[in-house]
């Protein structure tokens, strides 16, 4: 039957599928485990979301992430695509994001609605968004998506026709092999 060759072709190809490939701890002791078949899922949906959203070979996508799976999925859909991705350190301030994301020209940015660190939740995409508000200010490009993860369920200031739910963005895009 084909159907079975089919499956043990897969399992040639992805023999790792279902360990772990990626263990996260967090605070408050949050510990999330990724499988390779999850991360490579994962990775998929995202280069098929951020295809969608226009990202190219050779196009920038800015990752402006604490230390979260989301970043490794990110680095990985990047390099599916051909994209370069550029990292934007949390711990940037306000100007010191305006010149890295007027530098960075990229298309997307990729963030968080905050973050825990050194026993506190602190604002991510407040930061980015005084940032970006600021650059487009100045002249700067004013025509970016910028993807939204939810890390720490709190009230986040939202641009309609330019924000997007990280999550909602992969649920809704079709992978891509």
């Amino acid at each position: 039957m084909i159907s079975e060759h089919v499956e043990d072709a897969r399992e040639v190809q992805e023999p790792d599928a279902s360990r772990v490939a990626l263990t996260w701890s967090g605070e408050p002791g949050r510990l999330e485990e990724l499988t390779h078949g999850m991360l490579l899922d994962q990775a998929a949906r995202a280069a098929a979301a951020l295809a969608r959203l226009g990202v190219r070979a050779g196009d920038r996508v800015a990752v402006h992430l604490p230390l979260v799976p989301e970043s490794v999925i990110a680095t990985l859909a990047c390099g599916r695509l051909d994209a370069i991705r550029t990292t934007l350190p949390v711990s940037l301030t306000v100007p010191e994001l305006v010149a890295r994301t007027r530098e960075s020209d990229a298309r997307v940015v990729i963030t968080a609605d905050a973050a825990f660190w050194d026993g506190a939740v602190r604002p991510v995409k407040a930061l980015l968004d005084h940032a970006l508000a600021r650059g487009a200010a100045a002249g700067g490009a004013s025509d970016r998506t910028v993807l939204v993860v939810n890390r720490c369920s709190r009230p986040v200031s939202w641009k309609p026709g330019r924000d997007m739910w990280w999550h909602e963005a992969l649920e809704g895009a079709v992978k891509s092999r």
